[in-house]
């Protein structure tokens, strides 16, 4: 496998035959926990920018090889969206007094971030339909992440209202 496969699958993760995209996000969030958990909110920022730039220009390139757009097993916009939603409901959770706020907020940061990216309402169906290249393929799931990481957090604070 190159390493440009690599990258793009996340590891082969997107090489499942089965729901590629959700395995992608799977095996994309012990990853993001551990950078969030071990080296901090801005690694993981930092790491997410990363993988989302260079996402870009290696979809790109495996477009004009390929003559294919949007591949199943690329799975490297899933890790970017993942990340997101998960920054942002951990950036909730950590402000939560009731147990397990830290697990829900992993939970339903996987949960809202799946539900958006397959979902893909407004915007983010727009630029999955619309745009094309590495931008079309990242930029649905970057929108998916901060909307999933949205809904996590208002789900979070809603349950500190009810607890």
């Amino acid at each position: 496998m190159t390493l440009q496969k690599l990258f793009l699958t996340f590891g082969g993760a997107g090489l499942s035959p089965n729901a590629p995209g959700t395995v992608g996000t799977l095996a994309s969030l012990p990853v993001g926990l551990a950078l969030l958990y071990y080296l901090g909110m801005e690694t993981l920022f930092m790491a997410t920018l990363a993988i989302t730039i260079i996402g870009i220009f290696e979809i790109n390139k495996y477009e004009k090889n390929t003559g294919m757009h949007d591949q199943q097993h690329i799975v490297i916009d899933e890790a970017a969206g993942m990340w997101l939603s998960l920054m942002v409901a951990h950036s909730t959770a950590i402000t939560m007094t009731y147990p397990y706020a830290q697990w829900l907020a992993i939970l339903f940061s996987f949960a809202a971030f799946r539900l958006f990216d397959i979902w893909k309402p407004s915007t983010i169906g727009w630029i999955d339909r619309e745009l094309k290249g590495g931008m079309g393929v990242m930029l649905d799931d970057v929108l998916a992440g901060i909307a999933g990481g949205l809904l996590s957090a208002l789900l979070l604070i809603g349950l500190e209202k009810i607890l």
